[in-house]
């Protein structure tokens, strides 16, 4: 049984939760707690696999619960919040700067026709994250391998006909994000696509988070945005995105690929295509293995393919499916990947990129 901690203020909800979480045969609640005092007690006192948090409590706030929780005894720890601004989301995302692991939004009314699916999404969360029995910290130690496989042409190697930086990650990737674009410069010679599986209405309070410590603007994309150097681009929700002729941004109600939209998946082919060996293609941390076929096929394309290392990975499922049908030209922690693309961008012919 994996034993679950829920601290959550309002008694309705409490129980609503508790039904919920419950009808999981694997998952035992061994306590509850109205307030952020009473979560960080209760952990001592029950010893909880992973912890279902909410942020807003009276006493302390479950960014103060967090904290406290990381410093004295680690335990895993899942937000569950209800649908917020962009603001109230931003906040969540420093619960994870503070040693979170996963934000998701509570599952709507028992009669609404996506509530068993909200369930089990729950649960499923839940009990992947009880596993991590350590919050994971970036080592500073390095654990580059580099691939490099025979058959594919090196030239394009020193970054010069780079025309854009693609990125796919999900489960731990907030935090790797703001890492890697945390060490970026603020003038970028290439724009940056990225696809984070996030929960619904979350995207919007993660690029105003993330924006605290990026250098370069980030967008919310949109469909017919023109692609500009030095620009970030993060896929709504409910949409695939991908480049299309004049390196402007598609955004497309296309069917699900690997049950997600947007997908890294769909992504990473739609770059592959239309800009094959002028790309940059990186895949993080997180479950289940969307986008490892299409980071290969950019790899075939001749575009440089970057994996994250299991070491500094929260979930290693996707990089890792990457990893073994060899799809990953660079195995590489996020410091590694920060500084390969500083290295790879400086050297950007930015004549060949102008639009």
């Amino acid at each position: 049984m994996i034993k679950v901690l829920l601290a959550e203020d309002s008694p309705v909800m409490q129980q609503f939760l508790i039904h919920a979480i419950s009808s999981d045969p694997e998952i035992e609640i061994v306590g509850v707690a109205n307030n952020g005092e009473e979560a960080v007690a209760a952990v001592k006192n029950y010893h909880p696999d992973v912890i279902a948090m909410d942020w807003q409590m009276p006493k302390l706030d479950g960014l103060q619960a967090t904290r406290i929780i990381m410093e004295t005894m680690p335990t895993p720890i899942v937000i569950v919040t209800g649908l917020v601004s962009a603001k109230d989301a931003a906040f969540s995302f420093r619960m994870m700067e503070a040693g979170a692991l996963a934000v998701i939004s509570k599952p709507h009314s028992a009669v609404h026709p996506e509530y068993m699916n909200d369930v089990k999404k729950l649960n499923q969360t839940l009990k992947l994250m009880s596993e991590i029995k350590l919050v994971k910290r970036f080592s500073h130690t390095s654990t580059t391998s580099v691939v490099v496989q025979p058959g594919i042409e090196n030239s394009h190697r020193s970054g010069s006909d780079i025309r854009l930086v693609a990125i796919g990650a999900s489960t731990g990737g907030p935090i790797v994000l703001q890492k890697i674009f945390s060490e970026l410069p603020e003038h970028l010679p290439v724009p940056l696509l990225i696809v984070q599986h996030i929960s619904p209405g979350f995207v919007g309070g993660f690029v105003e988070w993330l924006q605290m410590t990026t250098k370069f603007p980030l967008h919310l994309a949109a469909h017919g945005d023109l692609l500009l150097p030095g620009h970030g681009y993060i896929a709504p929700d409910d949409f695939q995105m991908g480049v299309g002729s004049g390196l402007r941004i598609v955004l497309s109600n296309d069917g699900m690929e690997n049950g997600l939209r947007p997908s890294v998946a769909h992504l990473f082919h739609s770059v592959a295509i239309n800009i094959g060996a002028g790309a940059v293609g990186i895949l993080l941390t997180g479950m289940g293995k969307d986008g490892a076929e299409e980071l290969k096929l950019m790899k075939e394309k001749g575009a440089i393919t970057i994996a994250q290392d299991k070491r500094s990975s929260i979930i290693h499922g996707m990089p890792g499916e990457a990893i073994k049908i060899n799809a990953a030209l660079y195995i590489l922690s996020p410091e590694e990947i920060s500084g390969m693309l500083v290295s790879l961008l400086k050297k950007v012919d930015l004549v060949g990129v102008s639009l």
